[in-house]
């Protein structure tokens, strides 16, 4: 997409690394993708609970609650749902330049997608990749959407009607299949630590 002619961007007085310091943690993009009924949004409040119980200035962006306000005006078009990463990922990159963790949970389908969020964020951007089979998937099916795409009531459903790309290289993979959520937790937490986007509790 264009950008007009007649835009400025204009710089911020206060600088990312001072917002970073009064949080006493980096601003940073935790991007979990993975199927539907994989776990993601079950991962991203639980990990926005601890990781605020640490003391992090953090915000999960989920894809339903943001198709009910900011993303009201799209479908599940391929061109909708590439508009619809574009937009959580500026608002996720927005978040962190302000010093904040943010848990984006996005099925995002599309590896070009998601390397347009990535680009957004720039190198604070950390894919994870929410990993379960479409059978897990399926067998779960939490909102009864599988049910309704095998009936047909559901067009351009993804895993069914409607592909999806597993990411090639993830930061990190969490398997919902064999992992209990709070093993998963403890491994985003561990990774989050490692790159010292907050130090290590205890």
């Amino acid at each position: 997409m264009a950008r007009p002619s007649n835009i400025t961007s204009r710089a911020h007085s206060i600088k990312r690394s001072d917002r970073e310091s009064r949080n006493g943690h980096k601003g940073a993009v935790l991007w979990l993708t993975g199927l539907s009924g994989a776990g993601k949004s079950t991962l991203a409040f639980a990990m926005e609970e601890r990781l605020f119980a640490l003391g992090c200035q953090v915000y999960t962006l989920d894809g339903d609650n943001l198709r009910w306000g900011l993303n009201q005006d799209l479908g599940f078009s391929h061109g909708d749902r590439t508009e619809n990463i574009r937009r959580a990922g500026e608002v996720a990159a927005l978040l962190a330049r302000a010093g904040l963790i943010a848990i984006a949970a996005f099925i995002s389908p599309y590896q070009t997608d998601r390397q347009n969020a990535r680009r957004a964020a720039g190198g604070c951007f950390h894919e994870i990749y929410v990993r379960a089979s479409l059978d897990v998937c399926e067998s779960r099916d939490p909102k009864g959407l599988y049910k309704k795409a095998r009936q047909g009531q559901i067009s351009d459903f993804t895993g069914i009607s409607s592909p999806y790309e597993p990411p090639e290289s993830p930061e990190l993979v969490v398997d919902t299949a064999n992992s209990n959520v709070a093993a998963c937790i403890a491994s985003i937490e561990a990774y989050a630590s490692e790159q010292l986007i907050f130090p290590k509790s205890g």
